[in-house]
């Protein structure tokens, strides 16, 4: 009944019929009636799945790679598809207000890391980076602290300043010895020229590196790491008071460190890597 509505513009309907041996009766009552509905794709089912675990977080990419580690093979066109005839989408995509920083760190420290961010040993190079969260109608602030050797959120605080003591905070969620940290990175936020973390680092034996005035790709790792937070985390949760931030933010590091697919781990977890014994790749100068 296709091919006969297809050329319904060059040739009779009653001619076709005829030729065809079909009763013009049964192509006007097929004609009326409506189109099936698709068949529902088979692969619909884990693409939900997948992005309702990742809790809406993950676009086309990443659940492309969750299917693949339960055996199930999809293009990302196709869960693209799936994705928006579902109405979903990723936690990325759109621009953010971003608060302007304060008077910066004038201190006199080398910059150790260099840019030098793959290829470290688990624990020995931590960098740390700051975010702005809005929390009923005021600025609290989120500390934290990433692992070089495989982008771990190792430490991490919440608080109403952005001053020492988040700092600290952040250490002191450490699930091992500040001593095993030999090299602690940061831009040049106010709150590191500080005599409190300077004393402190100074009792663990870490030195300190700095990056340039002015250059944010000196802390790529910590500003890459922000930058899922905000999206995956910030932007799509609402806060009643500190508190709730702090419980909801444990609750995501827990979920980011364990369980989200890192394109640069190979679609791996950061904890899975660790406990995989692998290691970054040194990029070529």
């Amino acid at each position: 009944m296709t091919a006969i509505a297809a050329n319904a513009g060059r040739y009779p309907v009653s001619a076709q019929c005829r030729i065809l041996g079909v009763p013009r009766s049964t192509y006007h009552r097929l004609r009326s009636r409506p189109d099936p509905a698709p068949e529902p794709d088979p692969v619909a089912p884990d693409v939900l799945a997948a992005h309702a675990e990742s809790k809406g977080r993950y676009g086309a990419r990443r659940v492309k790679a969750s299917l693949e580690r339960r055996g199930v093979v999809a293009s990302r066109r196709r869960i693209s598809r799936i994705m928006r005839e579902n109405g979903l989408s990723s936690a990325y995509g759109k621009k953010r207000f971003k608060a302007h920083p304060g008077k910066p760190n004038e201190a006199e420290l080398p910059n150790l890391v260099a840019r030098e961010f793959n290829g470290r040993a688990p624990r020995t190079h931590v960098c740390s980076d700051l975010t702005y969260v809005r929390v009923a109608g005021s600025w609290c602030y989120v500390r934290l602290l990433v692992d070089l050797y495989n982008r771990e959120i190792v430490g991490h605080s919440a608080g109403a300043r952005k001053d020492a003591r988040l700092v600290k905070a952040a250490f002191a969620t450490l699930e091992f010895p500040v001593s095993d940290i030999e090299v602690f990175h940061t831009d040049r936020g106010s709150e590191f020229d500080n005599a409190e973390i300077d004393l402190m680092l100074e009792a663990f034996g870490v030195e300190r590196s700095l990056s340039a005035k002015g250059c944010p790709y000196d802390n790529a790792a910590g500003e890459s790491a922000n930058r899922i937070l905000k999206a995956e985390f910030v932007y799509r949760e609402g806060f009643s008071d500190l508190r709730d931030l702090q419980s909801k933010l444990s609750d995501y590091i827990h979920w980011y460190n364990n369980f989200r697919l890192h394109s640069k781990l190979g679609y791996m977890s950061p904890v899975e890597f660790r406990k995989a014994g692998l290691f970054l790749e040194k990029l070529s100068k």
